[in-house]
C-alpha cells in the first residue's frame, strides 16, 4: 500500500456488498482520475461472493477495510474514520467517474474557499443502455436545503465533502436503511451552501436487481429524516421549518394512504398521528 503523504488532499470511499460484477470497473475509474485521490478506502461489508479477496494485489495502493454485514451508512462511516484526506469523496461501487471528476471538482472548490460541499451533474446508464435525466433530477447549487425535501437531491457518486464537517454531523446515520443520504444532505444543506460543477461526471448506473431502491419503500426513511430533523436542536430558519413540515405532512399523507391500500390500517394511523403532531405544532 502507498504511504499516504503529510496533509493528503482527497480520499475515495468505496462501500461494497456483493459487487463482483461492477466493483473492477469501478475502482478502475478512480484510477483513471487525471487527479489521483491521495487515499483509496474500499469499505467491503461483509461479502460473500469473494469480489474483494484480491483487492489490494490488483490495486496497489488501495486500503481494504472489512466488516461484519452492517450497512452501507456504516461502511461510509468506516471509511471516513480511516480517511486521513481534507476532502472526502464517496463512490458507490455500482457507479463510474469519468477521468476528470476529481480535478474539475477539487479546483472549483479551490476557487470557492468556505465552500465545504461541491457535487456535480451526473449522467445515468439503465440496464447498459444510457437514460436521460428527468428534469426533476436536475441539479442546483448554492442553497438547496428546498431542493432537498422532495428527494435526494445530491447523488453520493458525485459528492465531495470536508471531512471534518463530516466529522462534525456524526456522518452517515446507521438507523436508517436507506434515505441515509437524503438525511445527510438535509443536516449538511440547512446550514452551509452547495458548489455545483455544471457537468456530468459520473455515470450513475441503474436497474440490477441488488438495488435499495428496489427493494425499499423509501418515503417511510425520508420521513424519519424529516422528524428527526424538525425535532434536533438545529435552528432551522422560518422558511425552511416551514416548507419541511409542510414536505412531512404531504410525505405522511401519501404513505398512509399506501398502507391503507395494503391493508395496514394501524400503522396508517400512526403516520396520521405523526401529521397531526407536527401540524398542530406548527400552527
Amino acid at each position: 500500500m502507498k504511504t499516504v503523504p503529510d496533509n493528503p488532499l482527497l480520499a475515495a470511499i468505496v462501500p461494497t456488498f456483493n459487487r463482483s460484477e461492477t466493483l473492477a470497473r469501478c475502482l478502475d475509474s478512480i484510477f483513471a482520475q487525471t487527479l489521483q485521490p491521495d487515499e483509496i478506502i474500499v469499505v467491503d461489508d461483509g461479502s460473500t461472493d469473494e469480489s474483494t479477496q484480491n483487492l489490494e494485489k490488483e490495486y496497489p495502493g488501495l486500503r481494504l477495510i472489512v466488516q461484519r454485514h452492517s450497512g452501507v451508512s456504516r461502511a461510509r462511516n468506516a471509511g471516513i474514520e480511516a480517511a486521513q484526506s481534507r476532502w472526502i469523496a464517496f463512490i458507490d461501487s455500482d457507479d463510474v467517474w469519468l477521468p476528470q471528476k476529481c480535478a474539475k471538482q477539487i479546483e472549483a472548490l479551490s476557487q470557492n474557499p468556505g465552500v465545504l460541499v461541491c457535487h456535480t451533474e451526473e449522467a445515468w446508464i439503465f440496464r447498459g443502455t444510457p437514460k436521460t435525466l428527468p428534469k426533476d433530477y436536475r441539479k442546483s447549487g448554492g442553497r438547496i436545503f428546498l431542493n432537498c425535501l422532495p428527494r435526494c437531491a445530491i447523488s453520493p457518486s458525485t459528492a465531495i465533502i470536508d471531512r471534518n464537517l463530516l466529522v462534525s454531523l456524526g456522518g452517515f446515520d446507521e438507523s436508517l436503511p436507506a434515505c441515509e443520504d437524503y438525511d445527510l444532505w438535509l443536516r449538511i444543506t440547512a446550514n452551509h451552501p452547495v458548489l455545483l460543477v455544471e457537468e456530468p461526471l459520473i455515470e450513475k448506473h441503474g436497474g440490477h436487481p441488488d438495488q435499495l431502491s428496489n427493494q425499499i419503500g423509501l418515503d417511510e426513511y425520508r420521513i424519519r429524516a424529516l422528524q428527526k430533523l424538525l425535532n434536533s436542536s438545529t435552528n432551522l430558519d422560518t422558511e425552511y421549518s416551514e416548507q419541511a413540515i409542510a414536505t412531512l405532512l404531504e410525505k405522511c399523507a401519501i404513505h398512509a394512504k399506501g398502507l391503507e391500500k395494503r391493508g395496514n390500517s394501524e400503522e396508517a394511523s400512526l403516520y396520521r398521528s405523526i401529521a397531526n403532531q407536527f401540524q398542530q405544532s406548527s400552527s
